[in-house]
């Protein structure tokens, strides 16, 4: 790919936006720390690396310290220091968070948290995992939060370790602009445009856009991307009590479809990082989606809001590849395939938050109400494996005819939920607080296999509750325990099978810290997850909804303000996941696929405070992923490692910063990833990047 400067001329797009924040509901702890805190809201620009406040555990604007739950915030200054464009690398400082299959880096398709893999992704509490949507770009995220532990009373459908919630960035009330040109190793030019204003003179009417435009090569041979986003964002106060919040996003992303490199005898490194091993005459593969989310929120009374809100989203993901198999000798065989997506889904939310004090007690309670319509239609065509259209993996020769078609698979699915959600935090008392909640939800599901005609439906009610306290024993410490569930349908099988769903249920008990006079906030937690109804097969060789998993362990985060010139973040995870009941193809004791035992991850920033370097900051990063399993049920392990990388930005002017990234210093060869022995996917090598940052 020829590298292109970004076209920003046509970017007079006038409707920069952003939603509206609701008014706030009375805070169960109203304790004063800092200005800053004071400032922040859960929807908001976190100062520096600490968030105090979220909504994702409860949907409410709540103090972490009030909740008894695990949740991680890595804030927009992590991903402006690390330069990076995807959540992953953020991810790595949230604890407990590892990489898993990624679709060729089509999408985001899997991670894991504590253990449990999982494809569970939120964009301002709406999910946007349904479908193939491509991997969340970093422009306009305010803020990434892990919540940790089942998570389905208040989202239902999803793993039980636990999910990520993308807060995107808000409309400001002063008027803004900054572009951000950046280039790097591999011929990657990335051009970054920020703008807020308010579009009226008195301020009720908000508008913020963020654009992207990016061109990439890559270590890899013949692997390269390119991506378009726009995300224009309003908010219009249409009254003192009411507000309308309007976000969209039309994102494309076109990229060549990569399974990485070979075991070669269950070892790596005898294959070079670089080697391809699909077909570059295949061409890119291109995904398209289009986000379009409308809140309407309304105070009541100085105790009671409403929120009404509705989310829709659509995709295509189209384009053909060649995709490796499994390795005979020294040949790596092949098979062709296409590839045309097509999905949508439309998700309404109504939410009553209110609050009043009965029998001595303070209550902060959620009615919300849940509909989602999901339609997806997925046609792969492929041909038959065979070595003749293999590659010898060391000298690989391209170019060879495109084999026959030979399976159809062509699959549509269609899913409908109904939910109600009930909620209730609880101040007993000034130190002891409480979590009592449950969502119902009904569950209808069709999948058919249009090639056999073969259909078959499953339909659900399912009751997922969860429970937690919360005591502070002294200002600076609080203990917390909870319990909660899960439950996800399995997909119905390709001639019409239909499994049991998978449940789950989590323990979990920790320390939260408020440390050196708030500067420093700490989380540590003990974890227990059991997970039942896993796909296995019988002693006939048949699906069964029969296998058991479990995970337990102890994971930590840390972020803050050490003194005015150091921030830091970092992370730690021990994590013991394993198969409590499987099959012979995934035997009893197997580890679970791409967890590793311990993995940690570490950043400060050293920002100058006078003289001429005022403004100016240096830092580094270091991020530890022990050894894990490489292929579910095999013995193949990809083997640990440890990347340090160092930043450094130079504030030249107040409108002016030049920014230098060094990505994995000291050169590690290392495999960040894999979904069998022949699909390994390779860590980049040492690798730079310099930006220019400019306040227009």
């Amino acid at each position: 790919m020829n590298p292109r400067a970004p076209l920003l001329a046509g970017l007079t797009l006038g409707l920069f936006g952003q939603p509206i924040s609701a008014a706030q509901p009375l805070l169960l702890n109203e304790t004063s720390i800092t200005d800053a805190y004071l400032e922040e809201r859960a929807d908001g620009l976190v100062q520096g690396y600490r968030a105090n406040r979220s909504a994702t555990a409860t949907r409410t604007d709540t103090d972490l310290r009030d909740t008894p739950q695990s949740i991680d915030v890595v804030p927009a200054q992590v991903i402006k220091d690390l330069n990076t464009t995807r959540i992953d690398r953020a991810l790595d400082f949230a604890g407990g968070v590892s990489r898993q299959n990624n679709f060729g880096g089509l999408t985001f398709l899997n991670y894991s948290v504590r253990g449990f893999t999982t494809g569970e992704l939120y964009k301002n509490g709406f999910a946007i995992n349904r479908g193939s949507y491509s991997a969340p770009d970093t422009s306009n995220i305010e803020r990434i939060e892990v919540l940790k532990g089942p998570a389905a009373s208040l989202y239902g459908r999803g793993d039980p370790g636990g999910l990520v919630n993308i807060v995107t960035k808000r409309p400001q009330a002063e008027a803004f602009s900054t572009l951000t040109l950046s280039a790097g190793s591999w011929d990657r030019y990335r051009t970054a445009l920020d703008a807020n204003s308010p579009l009226d003179s008195e301020g009720n009417l908000l508008g913020r856009i963020n654009l992207a435009v990016e061109d990439n090569d890559s270590f890899r041979d013949h692997v390269g991307s390119e991506r378009r986003i726009v995300s224009p964002s309003l908010s219009w106060q249409l009254s003192p009590d009411t507000r309308l919040m309007i976000d969209t996003e039309f994102s494309r992303t076109e990229s060549v479809f990569d399974r990485g490199i070979p075991a070669v005898n269950g070892e790596m490194g005898s294959v070079k990082r670089s080697t391809f091993l699909g077909e570059p005459n295949d061409g890119e593969i291109r995904n398209d989606n289009q986000t379009l989310d409308v809140a309407l929120e309304h105070v009541l009374n100085d105790n009671w809001t409403l929120r009404l809100a509705n989310h829709y989203t659509q995709g295509t993901l189209k384009g053909n590849s060649s995709e490796p198999q499994a390795l005979v000798g020294t040949t790596i065989t092949r098979f062709y395939r296409e590839r045309d997506f097509e999905w949508n889904d439309n998700i309404t939310q109504a939410e009553l938050h209110g609050q009043f004090e009965l029998g001595g007690w303070q209550h902060q309670t959620l009615v919300g109400l849940e509909y989602e319509n999901y339609r997806n239609s997925q046609k792969y065509p492929q041909s038959a494996t065979s070595a003749a259209y293999g590659l010898d993996i060391y000298n690989p020769v391209y170019g060879k005819p495109k084999p026959a078609i030979t399976r159809a698979n062509d699959f549509f699915e269609h899913t409908e939920s109904y939910a109600i959600n009930l909620q209730d935090q609880i101040a007993f008392t000034e130190r002891l607080r409480g979590l009592l909640g449950v969502r119902l939800e009904r569950f209808e599901q069709t999948s058919q296999n249009r090639t056999t005609g073969l259909s078959n439906s499953q339909e659900k009610d399912v009751a997922t509750p969860r429970i937690g306290v919360l005591y502070q024993l002294t200002p600076q410490v609080g203990v917390f325990a909870n319990a909660s569930t899960s439950f996800k349908p399995n997909t119905i099988g390709t001639q019409g099978q239909v499994y049991k769903p998978e449940k789950g249920l989590g323990y979990e008990t920790g320390v939260k810290l408020d440390l050196l006079d708030s500067r420093l906030g700490a989380t540590i937690a003990l974890f227990h997850i059991d997970k039942e109804n896993v796909i296995t097969t019988d002693a006939l060789g048949e699906s069964v909804a029969a296998g058991e998993a479990r995970s337990q362990g102890l994971d930590l985060q840390f972020s803050g303000q050490l003194t005015d010139a150091l921030r830091v973040i970092g992370a730690y995870a021990y994590i013991d996941a394993e198969v409590t009941k499987g099959d012979a193809a995934l035997p009893k004791g197997s580890d679970l696929l791409g967890i590793a035992r311990n993995s940690g991850s570490l950043m400060g920033v050293y920002e100058f405070q006078d003289g001429a370097l005022r403004g100016s900051d240096v830092g580094a990063a270091v991020n530890y992923v022990g050894e894990r399993s490489g292929q579910a049920g095999s013995d193949f392990t990809l083997d640990a490692y440890s990347t340090v990388d160092l930043l450094a930005h130079y504030k030249a002017s107040e409108q002016v910063t030049v920014g230098l990234n060094l990505n994995n210093l000291f050169d590690r060869k290392y495999y960040e990833r894999s979904y069998n022995s022949a699909w390994v996917l390779p860590g980049e090598p040492r690798n730079f990047s310099v930006s220019l940052t400019l306040s227009l």
